[in-house]
């Protein structure tokens, strides 16, 4: 399946595709653009679009888009992905003091921006982040 969003990845933009990937759509093509060519893409490529304007899977209530696909695909069971979400939300909406991991997630957003520019090489190494810190939480979930 192809899944579009908005360029110009950062919190959200890169932990959405990696939660789609690992748990959604394993063979997902994730397709980037410019904010206003969305809906135009997401039409004409047949993709779900997200983390962008007013659409299904996008910020609800006050969390950011990772958590409303976590929700949209019945994937809270799994305790170490309602942490990363924690922290995921905490870094995407700008509430860095809810979570002592998001300040971090942020610093590491930022700083794979300035490295990697382009969107897809920023999701090839990001990935890894997430992969760890997904390792790190069940770790830490079956240690409760």
């Amino acid at each position: 399946m192809k899944w579009v969003t908005r360029s110009r990845v950062h919190v959200d933009r890169v932990a959405c595709p990696w939660l789609i990937k690992r748990f959604v759509d394993t063979k997902a093509e994730i397709i980037f653009v410019a904010r206003d060519l969305v809906p135009e893409i997401a039409k004409k490529e047949g993709a779900i679009p997200f983390d962008t304007g007013p659409v299904e899977l996008g910020h609800k209530d006050g969390h950011c888009t990772f958590v409303t696909i976590i929700n949209a695909y019945n994937l809270g069971g799994d305790p170490a992905l309602k942490m990363l979400a924690d922290v995921v939300n905490a870094a995407d909406t700008y509430k860095l003091d809810d979570n002592p991991y998001a300040h971090g997630l942020e610093a590491i957003a930022v700083g794979f921006g300035m490295l990697f520019p382009d969107d897809y090489e920023n999701l090839e190494y990001q990935f890894l982040v997430y992969d760890a810190m997904y390792n790190y939480f069940r770790l830490q979930a079956s240690k409760k």
